[in-house]
């Protein structure tokens, strides 16, 4: 695996989700996970779209979120994004959000 760096800084998660078109996003829980807090991710690829002319519509318990919403649960909850090191040629979106 690639070497990891940890990222908190709010613009450096942003521009590190910009470069790889990634959008702020809620998810429901699992079921029987404990606790019924929605889960913070980043969406890529086609999860990363929402027709907006159709109203915000969940598929699959997966939201996508403003920035400042996402943020906000980040901060609540001492998260941090442990992101891979950049590699030149390479846009790995690899992450997970983990306590501080």
């Amino acid at each position: 695996m690639a070497d990891t760096k940890t990222l908190t800084d709010h613009d450096d998660i942003r521009n590190w989700a910009a470069a790889r078109a990634g959008k702020p996003a809620l998810a429901d829980p699992a079921p029987g996970m404990p606790g019924e807090e929605p889960v913070l991710l980043i969406a890529f690829g086609q999860q990363a779209y929402m027709d907006t002319d159709e109203g915000a519509d969940p598929i699959g318990g997966l939201q996508l979120v403003e920035w400042d919403e996402w943020f906000r649960l980040f901060d609540e909850r001492e998260l941090a994004l442990v992101v891979s090191e950049d590699v030149p040629g390479q846009r790995d979106e690899f992450h997970e959000i983990v306590r501080r």
